[in-house]
């Protein structure tokens, strides 16, 4: 059987199952891993950002709360959605 067709089944049948997760993280933990996927440094993301280098640093130890406002100017310096940086164990399932 085709893995296409076999996925296609899977999914209508409800046998799918989401996978659970393994590592919690933080919002500032996401944060540093979002920068360095894009392989840019603090000094980068604070001139994409037009944060101070001293506070994304501080986001990232959980030193300084990211907030709402924060994270939009982050998410749109790095191309994500806030919620990434804001939510990053958010379950779908959980949600009412």
């Amino acid at each position: 059987m085709a893995i296409r067709k076999r996925v296609k089944e899977i999914l209508k049948n409800g046998e799918f199952v989401p996978a659970k997760t393994r590592v919690a993280m933080t919002p500032g933990q996401t944060l540093r891993m979002m920068r360095e996927l894009q392989e840019l440094s603090q000094n980068e993301l604070a001139e994409l950002s037009g944060l101070p280098q001293s506070t994304i640093s501080g986001m990232e130890s959980g030193r300084i709360n990211i907030g709402v406002e924060r994270a939009k100017v982050l998410a749109r310096a790095l191309r994500v959605h806030p919620a990434v940086i804001l939510f990053p164990g958010w379950e779908v399932g959980h949600a009412s």
